[in-house]
């Protein structure tokens, strides 16, 4: 996830914005390793699927079923494009994943809130956050698809401002979820965090995509858990 000055491709108009900052391109070590551990996300991003819908078809819940369906599902989208991106030569192609490959945050972002929105937040404040949060994904992924969100700064600023919106609804959250559900989501919530902040110094630190890659495994690792014990309602 990262958009070396090779990779830019030119806004698809004459554009009056400025060209975002040069970002160096990932060695090809650091590739190996990026491309390694999202293939790792990808494998068990796949076999939760079966596991979320199992978990949540045992209690009867079709809303639920369709939320973590749309949880593991863009966790699919997003670790397969990522591993995908990162082991593509440089190039026209790699250039286009690049764009898929920021775009498919916002996707997994949204994705994210599904099981709790169907879940426990269901009714009106889950239906108020399902706006706001597809409306900034739809946001993100048209301004990253038609190179509208260059600068680092932004994107990620939007990154973390879509996963934090959650605070919207933290007083139904912290009633109708135990201890235990908040602490998982709020620790994958800090994992994204964190790594955003690593991800920012992406042009300067070798491997800290990487890392920032490991924060993202460990902030989805977070949100499965909550998502498979505590998210129905």
């Amino acid at each position: 996830m990262t958009n070396g000055p090779s990779l830019q491709l030119q806004p698809l108009s004459a554009g009056a914005k400025k060209p975002a900052p040069a970002v160096r391109d990932q060695t090809g070590m650091e590739e190996l390793f990026n491309a390694l551990s999202h293939g790792l996300g990808l494998v068990l991003a796949i076999a939760s699927l079966p596991i979320l819908i199992y978990s949540a078809a045992q209690k009867g819940q079709a809303a639920s079923v369709v939320g973590v369906s749309l949880f593991a599902g863009t966790a699919i989208v997003l670790y397969l494009i990522s591993t995908l991106y990162h082991a593509l030569p440089i190039g026209r192609a790699k250039a286009w994943f690049n764009r898929l490959d920021h775009a498919a945050i916002y996707l997994f972002i949204a994705g994210s809130y599904m099981p709790f929105l169907f879940g426990v937040l269901r009714g009106p404040w889950g239906w108020t956050l399902f706006g706001a949060i597809c409306a900034a994904a739809a946001l993100g992924v048209g301004a990253k698809l038609f190179n509208r969100l260059q600068h680092p700064l932004w994107s990620t600023g939007l990154y973390v401002a879509m996963g934090w919106m959650a605070l919207m609804a933290a007083v139904p959250l912290y009633e109708r979820m135990s201890p235990a559900g908040l602490g998982w989501l709020v620790a994958g919530g800090l994992f994204y965090t964190a790594g955003a902040v690593v991800f920012l110094f992406d042009n300067k630190i070798r491997f800290a995509h990487s890392v920032w890659h490991l924060f993202v495994l460990a902030g989805s690792t977070c949100h499965f858990f909550a998502v498979l014990w505590h998210s129905h309602g």
